[in-house]
């Protein structure tokens, strides 16, 4: 009895071991470094696809206008506020004509006075043409008596002269005449240039709009091209949308799409594109396009934040897979795909990407291929899996798959 007790402790303690270094490797093998990695898969699909593209944009005006003097001045009045809704060629403004009124007055009697001398030259040529006519005359008389030896040689050359004088003063007063005209031309131009100053100064809205912005108060100083008014036409308001250039494959113009804004999130308004930007932001890589409302909605401002989504061409008969699934390795894009129960990298060639999380495949996959879309961590080829619904990450790890 004696020599069996220890014996059977010894062999209790090694059944003991043997059980422990069992379990060991069961735990290692299922739940430790040497346990298969859970997966989740999903099969490559054929279906119509359907991609969209998703942006963020803000409400602007397709027609503004800054609305200010040409010259620099003091702004005399300021008939409209911010909200007033103004008719095209109503005065919304004015600026102060300092003393072009007094110029204009200066101009007006400038006028009169080259009127005045117009007069006169005209008179004085009327003058030079009679005696031109009448010098003429006697010349003609006095050669024919000379032609008869009635006169000498000594006085018809006396005429001759006068008929010279009498040319040259008709060409002198044609020549007055002639600038009298011109100097009364000038004045009218100068009196139309400052006209022109004093209507400047007079601030019309070019179209009917509502006054956005009113940047300057009587009294204060502005310069040229600066702004006094702004102007909106609130009939024109769009969206100016930016998408990512990644995903802008088939943005054109002419198609739908859904905005919400900001300030009213529960209501989808339709829209359409209007214009795509030919220059994108190199800096955010994101493309430009500009979406009118097909019925814009009440109570909307300029400036507010919007989200759309633009519904681009169905494509039928697509390969399609999770966009989760698409890895990056060795600078390719490619899947795991599953080869007996093993993970294999393949490279594809991807198409357009839809906003439900799907993908299409132009090359590289078949249908009814399955793929890992989410794993536990990293995969490797030949690695062993575990196929599982879903992947749960411990408790205080974020970032754990659906």
């Amino acid at each position: 009895m004696s020599l069996t007790s220890p014996i059977k402790r010894r062999l209790l303690l090694a059944s003991l071991a043997a059980l422990l270094i069992g379990l060991f490797f069961f735990v290692m093998l299922r739940s430790g470094p040497l346990a298969p990695i859970k997966v989740t898969v999903g099969q490559v699909k054929e279906g119509i696809f359907a991609p969209e593209l998703f942006g963020i944009g803000t409400v602007e005006a397709r027609r503004s206008w800054m609305i200010g003097p040409t010259v620099a001045g003091r702004v005399l009045s300021v008939k409209v506020d911010v909200g007033d809704t103004v008719k095209a060629g109503q005065l919304v403004a004015e600026m102060d004509p300092v003393d072009i009124d007094q110029r204009l007055a200066s101009l007006d009697a400038a006028i009169e006075r080259a009127r005045s001398a117009q007069t006169a030259a005209t008179a004085v040529q009327t003058d030079a043409v009679a005696r031109r006519e009448l010098a003429a005359s006697n010349m003609r008389r006095n050669q024919d008596l000379a032609d008869q030896h009635f006169i000498s040689a000594g006085a018809l050359e006396s005429f001759t002269q006068t008929k010279a004088s009498a040319d040259a003063a008709l060409e002198s007063a044609r020549a007055n005449a002639l600038g009298a005209a011109q100097d009364l031309n000038r004045a009218k131009a100068d009196r139309a240039a400052l006209l022109q100053q004093r209507a400047n100064v007079r601030l019309i809205a070019p179209s009917d709009g509502v006054v956005s912005a009113r940047d300057a108060e009587p009294g204060s100083t502005v310069v040229a091209g600066q702004a006094v008014l702004r102007l909106i036409d609130p009939a024109s308001l769009w969206v100016k949308l930016r998408v990512d250039q990644g995903r802008s494959g088939g943005l054109a113009q002419g198609l739908k799409a859904r905005i919400v804004l900001r300030s009213q999130p529960q209501i989808f308004l339709s829209g359409t594109v209007a214009r795509v930007e030919l220059l994108g932001d190199s800096v955010t890589e994101e493309r430009i396009a500009q979406l009118a409302f097909d019925k814009a909605p009440l109570g909307m401002s300029v400036g507010e934040m919007a989200e759309a989504t633009i519904q681009l061409p169905s494509i039928s008969q697509s390969l399609l897979i999770p966009t989760a699934s698409i890895q990056r390795q060795g600078g390719a894009n490619g899947v795991w795909r599953m080869d007996s129960g093993k993970p294999v990298f393949v490279p594809v060639k991807l198409g357009s990407t839809s906003l439900d999380g799907q993908t299409q495949i132009l090359d590289g996959l078949k249908s009814g291929d399955e793929v890992v879309v989410y794993s536990q961590k990293p995969l490797s080829a030949g690695a062993r899996l575990q196929v599982v619904d879903t992947i749960v990450a411990p408790a205080g790890v974020a970032g754990a798959a659906p």
